[in-house]
Protein backbone atom coordinates (compact mmCIF):
# COMPACT_ATOMS: atom_id res chain seq x y z
CA UNK A 1 0.00 0.00 0.00
CA UNK A 2 2.70 2.43 0.74
CA UNK A 3 4.47 1.41 -2.50
CA UNK A 4 1.23 2.74 -4.43
CA UNK A 5 1.05 5.32 -2.51
CA UNK A 6 4.18 6.37 -3.12
CA UNK A 7 4.20 6.15 -6.90
CA UNK A 8 0.79 8.29 -6.83
CA UNK A 9 2.58 11.17 -5.35
CA UNK A 10 6.23 10.65 -6.97
CA UNK A 11 5.89 8.45 -9.48
CA UNK A 12 9.26 6.59 -10.87
CA UNK A 13 11.56 9.47 -10.39
CA UNK A 14 10.06 10.48 -6.63
CA UNK A 15 11.81 14.15 -8.21
CA UNK A 16 11.52 17.15 -6.22
CA UNK A 17 9.56 20.08 -7.51
CA UNK A 18 12.15 22.14 -8.70
CA UNK A 19 13.73 19.12 -10.86
CA UNK A 20 10.00 18.63 -11.77
CA UNK A 21 10.20 22.09 -12.76
CA UNK A 22 13.45 22.02 -15.16
CA UNK A 23 11.99 19.44 -16.75
CA UNK A 24 9.49 21.42 -17.55
CA UNK A 25 11.01 24.07 -19.10
CA UNK A 26 13.36 22.50 -21.31
CA UNK A 27 10.46 19.69 -22.18
CA UNK A 28 8.49 22.94 -23.63
CA UNK A 29 11.75 24.78 -25.16
CA UNK A 30 12.19 21.71 -26.75
CA UNK A 31 8.45 21.66 -28.39
CA UNK A 32 9.28 25.72 -29.50
CA UNK A 33 12.42 24.38 -31.03
CA UNK A 34 10.68 21.49 -32.89
CA UNK A 35 7.41 24.12 -33.97
CA UNK A 36 9.61 26.42 -35.38
CA UNK A 37 12.65 24.43 -36.85
CA UNK A 38 10.85 21.90 -38.25
CA UNK A 39 7.19 22.48 -38.64
CA UNK A 40 7.53 26.45 -39.70
CA UNK A 41 10.90 27.21 -41.23
CA UNK A 42 12.03 23.61 -43.10
CA UNK A 43 8.09 22.63 -43.80
CA UNK A 44 6.43 25.46 -44.42
CA UNK A 45 8.85 27.90 -45.85
CA UNK A 46 11.63 25.39 -46.99
CA UNK A 47 14.19 28.11 -45.31
CA UNK A 48 16.76 24.68 -44.21
CA UNK A 49 16.74 21.13 -44.84
CA UNK A 50 16.83 19.25 -41.34
CA UNK A 51 18.45 15.56 -41.62
CA UNK A 52 16.36 12.34 -40.90
CA UNK A 53 18.31 11.86 -37.47
CA UNK A 54 16.68 15.20 -36.39
CA UNK A 55 13.40 15.79 -38.45
CA UNK A 56 11.81 12.98 -37.03
CA UNK A 57 12.32 12.70 -33.75
CA UNK A 58 11.10 16.41 -33.63
CA UNK A 59 8.14 15.26 -35.64
CA UNK A 60 7.20 12.90 -33.27
CA UNK A 61 8.15 15.31 -30.46
CA UNK A 62 5.27 17.20 -31.75
CA UNK A 63 3.36 14.95 -32.11
CA UNK A 64 3.42 13.79 -28.28
CA UNK A 65 3.18 17.16 -27.11
CA UNK A 66 0.81 18.87 -29.18
CA UNK A 67 -1.42 16.24 -31.31
CA UNK A 68 -0.57 18.58 -34.51
CA UNK A 69 -0.06 16.66 -38.12
CA UNK A 70 2.37 18.33 -39.99
CA UNK A 71 0.56 18.37 -43.32
CA UNK A 72 -1.82 20.37 -41.28
CA UNK A 73 -0.64 22.79 -39.50
CA UNK A 74 1.91 23.80 -42.39
CA UNK A 75 -1.22 24.24 -44.45
CA UNK A 76 -2.90 26.50 -42.09
CA UNK A 77 0.53 28.54 -41.46
CA UNK A 78 0.91 28.96 -45.30
CA UNK A 79 -2.91 30.11 -45.80
CA UNK A 80 -2.20 32.67 -43.50
CA UNK A 81 0.55 34.13 -45.61
CA UNK A 82 -1.52 34.08 -48.56
CA UNK A 83 -4.18 35.95 -46.79
CA UNK A 84 -2.61 37.79 -44.21
CA UNK A 85 -5.26 39.94 -42.55
CA UNK A 86 -7.27 39.38 -45.14
CA UNK A 87 -10.64 37.71 -45.46
CA UNK A 88 -9.20 33.90 -45.45
CA UNK A 89 -6.70 34.38 -43.43
CA UNK A 90 -7.33 31.25 -40.37
CA UNK A 91 -6.56 33.51 -37.48
CA UNK A 92 -5.99 37.39 -38.06
CA UNK A 93 -6.71 39.15 -34.81
CA UNK A 94 -7.44 42.14 -37.66
CA UNK A 95 -10.33 40.02 -38.27
CA UNK A 96 -11.47 37.89 -35.53
CA UNK A 97 -10.47 40.28 -32.53
CA UNK A 98 -6.85 40.22 -30.28
CA UNK A 99 -9.37 38.14 -27.88
CA UNK A 100 -10.29 35.21 -30.06
CA UNK A 101 -6.96 34.66 -31.56
CA UNK A 102 -5.73 35.30 -28.00
CA UNK A 103 -7.63 33.34 -25.80
CA UNK A 104 -8.98 31.09 -28.64
CA UNK A 105 -6.38 30.65 -31.26
CA UNK A 106 -6.23 27.00 -31.03
CA UNK A 107 -9.91 26.64 -31.56
CA UNK A 108 -9.15 28.64 -34.83
CA UNK A 109 -6.87 26.29 -36.00
CA UNK A 110 -8.53 23.19 -35.44
CA UNK A 111 -11.36 24.91 -37.55
CA UNK A 112 -9.09 25.61 -40.60
CA UNK A 113 -7.47 22.02 -40.11
CA UNK A 114 -10.25 20.18 -40.82
CA UNK A 115 -10.97 22.04 -43.90
CA UNK A 116 -9.95 19.59 -46.59
CA UNK A 117 -9.72 22.18 -49.14
CA UNK A 118 -7.05 24.11 -47.26
CA UNK A 119 -4.91 21.07 -46.23
CA UNK A 120 -4.98 20.18 -50.15
CA UNK A 121 -4.15 22.98 -51.23
CA UNK A 122 -1.25 24.28 -49.03
CA UNK A 123 -0.32 21.10 -47.54
CA UNK A 124 1.97 20.04 -50.67
CA UNK A 125 5.61 18.70 -49.97
CA UNK A 126 5.26 17.31 -46.66
CA UNK A 127 5.85 13.77 -45.22
CA UNK A 128 4.01 11.10 -46.64
CA UNK A 129 5.53 8.03 -45.56
CA UNK A 130 4.14 5.24 -42.99
CA UNK A 131 4.46 7.49 -39.20
CA UNK A 132 1.88 9.58 -41.22
CA UNK A 133 -0.61 7.09 -42.49
CA UNK A 134 -0.44 5.01 -39.79
CA UNK A 135 0.49 6.83 -36.49
CA UNK A 136 0.59 10.25 -36.42
CA UNK A 137 -2.49 10.89 -38.57
CA UNK A 138 -4.46 10.15 -34.94
CA UNK A 139 -3.66 13.22 -33.06
CA UNK A 140 -5.00 12.27 -30.12
CA UNK A 141 -2.69 9.49 -29.35
CA UNK A 142 0.41 11.19 -28.88
CA UNK A 143 -0.87 13.61 -26.18
CA UNK A 144 -2.53 10.47 -24.48
CA UNK A 145 0.55 8.77 -24.53
CA UNK A 146 2.47 11.72 -22.92
CA UNK A 147 -0.52 12.10 -20.33
CA UNK A 148 0.82 8.19 -19.25
CA UNK A 149 4.14 8.95 -19.13
CA UNK A 150 4.07 12.35 -17.41
CA UNK A 151 2.46 10.49 -14.47
CA UNK A 152 4.03 7.53 -14.32
CA UNK A 153 7.61 9.61 -14.38
CA UNK A 154 5.88 11.95 -11.67
CA UNK A 155 2.73 10.83 -10.17
CA UNK A 156 0.14 13.28 -9.65
CA UNK A 157 1.79 16.24 -10.47
CA UNK A 158 2.55 14.24 -13.67
CA UNK A 159 -1.73 15.50 -14.57
CA UNK A 160 -0.16 19.20 -14.21
CA UNK A 161 2.52 18.96 -15.58
CA UNK A 162 0.89 17.34 -19.18
CA UNK A 163 -1.71 19.72 -18.86
CA UNK A 164 0.44 22.55 -19.10
CA UNK A 165 2.32 20.80 -21.84
CA UNK A 166 -1.04 20.77 -23.72
CA UNK A 167 -1.75 24.72 -23.23
CA UNK A 168 2.24 25.56 -23.92
CA UNK A 169 1.52 25.94 -27.81
CA UNK A 170 -1.91 27.11 -28.33
CA UNK A 171 -1.27 29.79 -25.78
CA UNK A 172 2.85 30.34 -27.41
CA UNK A 173 2.27 30.16 -30.66
CA UNK A 174 -1.42 30.30 -31.55
CA UNK A 175 -2.63 32.98 -28.95
CA UNK A 176 0.79 34.94 -28.49
CA UNK A 177 2.69 34.95 -31.91
CA UNK A 178 -0.50 35.03 -33.98
CA UNK A 179 -2.24 37.46 -31.64
CA UNK A 180 0.13 39.71 -29.86
CA UNK A 181 2.60 39.51 -33.40
CA UNK A 182 0.10 41.32 -34.89
CA UNK A 183 -0.93 43.63 -32.36
CA UNK A 184 2.10 44.80 -30.14
CA UNK A 185 5.27 45.48 -29.89
CA UNK A 186 7.96 47.00 -32.96
CA UNK A 187 8.88 46.95 -36.68
CA UNK A 188 11.74 46.77 -38.23
CA UNK A 189 10.38 46.67 -41.84
CA UNK A 190 6.87 48.25 -43.15
CA UNK A 191 5.64 45.22 -44.56
CA UNK A 192 1.81 45.26 -45.58
CA UNK A 193 0.24 43.21 -42.27
CA UNK A 194 0.63 44.20 -38.75
CA UNK A 195 2.88 42.08 -38.12
CA UNK A 196 5.58 43.09 -35.05
CA UNK A 197 8.49 41.78 -33.27
CA UNK A 198 7.42 41.10 -29.60
CA UNK A 199 10.75 41.87 -28.60
CA UNK A 200 14.18 41.81 -30.23
CA UNK A 201 15.56 38.57 -28.25
CA UNK A 202 13.67 35.38 -29.40
CA UNK A 203 14.50 33.28 -25.90
CA UNK A 204 11.05 31.78 -24.95
CA UNK A 205 9.21 31.05 -27.58
CA UNK A 206 12.54 29.58 -30.10
CA UNK A 207 12.79 32.94 -32.26
CA UNK A 208 9.27 33.26 -33.08
CA UNK A 209 8.86 36.48 -31.09
CA UNK A 210 10.84 38.27 -34.21
CA UNK A 211 8.00 37.82 -36.08
CA UNK A 212 7.68 41.14 -38.26
CA UNK A 213 11.44 39.85 -39.64
CA UNK A 214 9.52 36.89 -40.46
CA UNK A 215 6.52 38.12 -42.50
CA UNK A 216 9.41 40.38 -44.82
CA UNK A 217 11.50 37.43 -45.04
CA UNK A 218 9.15 34.43 -44.80
CA UNK A 219 11.63 32.02 -46.23
CA UNK A 220 14.61 33.11 -44.43
CA UNK A 221 15.92 30.52 -41.87
CA UNK A 222 17.21 33.18 -40.08
CA UNK A 223 14.85 35.55 -37.65
CA UNK A 224 17.20 38.07 -36.50
CA UNK A 225 17.87 40.59 -39.18
CA UNK A 226 19.45 43.74 -37.02
CA UNK A 227 22.60 43.26 -34.99
CA UNK A 228 20.73 44.28 -31.88
CA UNK A 229 18.13 40.82 -32.15
CA UNK A 230 19.38 37.18 -30.87
CA UNK A 231 17.00 34.16 -32.52
CA UNK A 232 17.73 31.02 -30.03
CA UNK A 233 16.86 28.98 -33.18
CA UNK A 234 19.09 30.53 -35.72
CA UNK A 235 21.60 29.46 -33.11
CA UNK A 236 20.42 25.92 -32.58
CA UNK A 237 20.44 26.08 -37.01
CA UNK A 238 24.26 26.87 -36.78
CA UNK A 239 24.92 24.06 -34.46
CA UNK A 240 23.10 21.26 -36.13
CA UNK A 241 24.91 22.50 -39.30
CA UNK A 242 27.88 22.21 -38.03
CA UNK A 243 27.25 18.66 -37.21
CA UNK A 244 26.27 17.75 -40.48
CA UNK A 245 22.41 17.87 -39.01
CA UNK A 246 20.82 20.91 -41.31
CA UNK A 247 21.31 22.67 -44.15
CA UNK A 248 20.44 26.26 -44.61
CA UNK A 249 18.64 26.84 -47.86
CA UNK A 250 17.34 30.96 -47.59
CA UNK A 251 18.92 33.82 -45.21
CA UNK A 252 17.66 37.19 -45.84
CA UNK A 253 20.41 39.36 -47.90
CA UNK A 254 21.88 42.16 -45.94
CA UNK A 255 20.89 45.71 -46.95
CA UNK A 256 23.66 47.98 -46.65
CA UNK A 257 23.69 51.58 -47.81
CA UNK A 258 26.96 52.78 -49.93
CA UNK A 259 27.92 56.45 -50.08
CA UNK A 260 28.32 58.60 -53.66
CA UNK A 261 26.39 55.64 -55.93
CA UNK A 262 24.18 56.29 -58.72
CA UNK A 263 21.26 54.56 -59.33
CA UNK A 264 21.27 51.27 -61.89
CA UNK A 265 20.24 48.03 -62.07
CA UNK A 266 22.11 47.15 -58.20
CA UNK A 267 20.31 49.55 -56.74
CA UNK A 268 16.43 48.51 -58.21
CA UNK A 269 17.41 45.13 -57.11
CA UNK A 270 18.04 45.80 -53.62
CA UNK A 271 15.23 48.05 -53.08
CA UNK A 272 13.28 45.33 -54.58
CA UNK A 273 14.52 42.73 -52.13
CA UNK A 274 14.57 44.95 -49.49
CA UNK A 275 11.61 46.96 -50.21
CA UNK A 276 10.20 46.97 -46.69
CA UNK A 277 13.52 48.03 -45.79
CA UNK A 278 13.40 51.15 -47.67
CA UNK A 279 9.56 51.86 -46.55
CA UNK A 280 10.72 51.65 -43.18
CA UNK A 281 13.82 54.36 -43.99
CA UNK A 282 11.42 56.55 -45.71
CA UNK A 283 9.05 56.60 -42.63
CA UNK A 284 11.87 57.26 -40.40
CA UNK A 285 13.99 59.89 -42.59
CA UNK A 286 10.96 61.83 -44.59
CA UNK A 287 7.44 61.52 -42.42
CA UNK A 288 8.87 61.89 -38.84
CA UNK A 289 11.34 64.68 -39.25
CA UNK A 290 8.52 66.28 -41.48
CA UNK A 291 5.45 65.87 -39.08
CA UNK A 292 7.71 67.11 -36.30
CA UNK A 293 8.48 70.41 -38.38
CA UNK A 294 5.14 70.76 -39.36
CA UNK A 295 3.32 69.92 -35.97
CA UNK A 296 5.83 72.87 -34.55
CA UNK A 297 4.78 75.28 -36.25
CA UNK A 298 1.28 74.50 -36.74
CA UNK A 299 -1.71 75.90 -34.63
CA UNK A 300 -4.65 73.58 -35.58
CA UNK A 301 -5.53 69.78 -35.79
CA UNK A 302 -1.63 68.67 -36.48
CA UNK A 303 -0.54 70.66 -33.72
CA UNK A 304 -2.58 68.75 -31.42
CA UNK A 305 -1.77 65.18 -32.67
CA UNK A 306 1.44 65.25 -34.11
CA UNK A 307 2.45 61.62 -32.46
CA UNK A 308 -0.65 60.29 -34.00
CA UNK A 309 -0.52 62.29 -37.07
CA UNK A 310 2.97 60.21 -37.28
CA UNK A 311 1.36 56.96 -37.02
CA UNK A 312 -1.80 57.61 -39.71
CA UNK A 313 0.83 58.78 -42.07
CA UNK A 314 3.06 55.87 -42.03
CA UNK A 315 0.41 53.32 -41.42
CA UNK A 316 -1.42 51.53 -43.48
CA UNK A 317 -5.14 52.53 -44.65
CA UNK A 318 -6.23 48.92 -45.44
CA UNK A 319 -6.94 48.87 -41.60
CA UNK A 320 -8.08 52.11 -40.92
CA UNK A 321 -11.31 52.49 -39.73
CA UNK A 322 -13.45 55.41 -40.35
CA UNK A 323 -12.36 57.66 -37.66
CA UNK A 324 -8.52 57.38 -38.56
CA UNK A 325 -9.22 58.02 -42.07
CA UNK A 326 -11.02 61.37 -41.55
CA UNK A 327 -8.17 61.94 -39.13
CA UNK A 328 -5.77 61.31 -42.30
CA UNK A 329 -7.70 63.45 -44.29
CA UNK A 330 -7.70 66.24 -42.15
CA UNK A 331 -3.82 65.86 -41.84
CA UNK A 332 -3.61 65.93 -45.45
CA UNK A 333 -6.02 69.09 -45.87
CA UNK A 334 -4.07 71.48 -42.90
CA UNK A 335 0.00 70.53 -44.09
CA UNK A 336 0.51 70.44 -48.20
CA UNK A 337 4.51 69.38 -47.19
CA UNK A 338 2.71 66.29 -45.28
CA UNK A 339 0.07 65.44 -48.33
CA UNK A 340 3.20 65.74 -50.74
CA UNK A 341 5.41 63.41 -48.41
CA UNK A 342 2.55 61.20 -48.16
CA UNK A 343 1.66 60.78 -51.85
CA UNK A 344 5.59 59.98 -52.76
CA UNK A 345 5.16 57.73 -49.99
CA UNK A 346 2.46 55.87 -52.11
CA UNK A 347 3.95 56.33 -55.24
CA UNK A 348 6.96 54.46 -54.42
CA UNK A 349 5.06 51.56 -52.69
CA UNK A 350 3.49 51.56 -56.29
CA UNK A 351 6.63 50.43 -57.72
CA UNK A 352 6.47 47.35 -56.06
CA UNK A 353 3.57 46.32 -57.77
CA UNK A 354 5.04 46.35 -60.77
CA UNK A 355 7.78 44.18 -60.54
CA UNK A 356 6.92 42.22 -63.57
CA UNK A 357 7.62 44.79 -65.55
CA UNK A 358 10.71 45.09 -67.83
CA UNK A 359 13.58 46.05 -65.58
CA UNK A 360 14.78 48.92 -67.44
CA UNK A 361 11.51 50.52 -67.50
CA UNK A 362 11.27 50.21 -63.59
CA UNK A 363 14.80 51.42 -63.20
CA UNK A 364 14.26 54.25 -65.57
CA UNK A 365 10.46 55.18 -62.90
CA UNK A 366 12.41 54.84 -59.78
CA UNK A 367 14.69 57.69 -61.48
CA UNK A 368 11.85 59.58 -62.10
CA UNK A 369 10.54 59.12 -58.47
CA UNK A 370 14.04 60.14 -57.40
CA UNK A 371 13.94 63.30 -59.98
CA UNK A 372 10.87 64.82 -58.99
CA UNK A 373 11.12 64.08 -54.96
CA UNK A 374 14.09 66.40 -54.89
CA UNK A 375 12.21 69.07 -57.07
CA UNK A 376 9.88 69.27 -54.01
CA UNK A 377 11.61 71.06 -52.52
CA UNK A 378 11.44 69.62 -48.96
CA UNK A 379 14.33 68.61 -47.48
CA UNK A 380 14.01 65.34 -45.93
CA UNK A 381 11.95 63.94 -49.28
CA UNK A 382 14.88 65.56 -51.44
CA UNK A 383 17.93 63.72 -48.69
CA UNK A 384 16.56 60.64 -49.08
CA UNK A 385 16.00 60.75 -53.35
CA UNK A 386 19.54 61.52 -53.15
CA UNK A 387 20.76 58.67 -51.64
CA UNK A 388 18.62 56.37 -53.32
CA UNK A 389 21.54 55.28 -55.45
CA UNK A 390 23.52 54.20 -51.97
CA UNK A 391 20.94 50.87 -51.35
CA UNK A 392 23.18 48.04 -51.89
CA UNK A 393 22.32 44.29 -50.87
CA UNK A 394 25.84 43.47 -49.10
CA UNK A 395 27.96 41.04 -50.58
CA UNK A 396 28.61 37.68 -48.44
Amino acid sequence: MDTLLGFLTGGLTDAPWWVILIVFVFATQFTNLCVTLYLHRAMAHRGLDLHPVVSLPMRAWVWLTTGMITREWVAVHRKHHAFCEREGDPHSPQIFGIKKVLWHGVALYRTEALCEETVEKYGHGCPNDWFERYLFRFSWIGPTITLFVDVALFGAIGLTFWALQMIWIPMGAAGVINGLGHYVGYRNFATEDTSTNLVPWGLALGGEELHNNHHAFPSSAKFALKPWEFDIGWAAIQLMSALGLAEVRRVAPALTREADLEIDDETLRAVFVHRFSVMADYCREVIRPAVAEEAARARGTLGRMRGQARKLLTGNQRFFDERKQERLSQVLEESQVLATVYEYRLRLASLWDRSTTDPEALLASLRQWCREAEETGIAALRDFARSMGQYRLATT
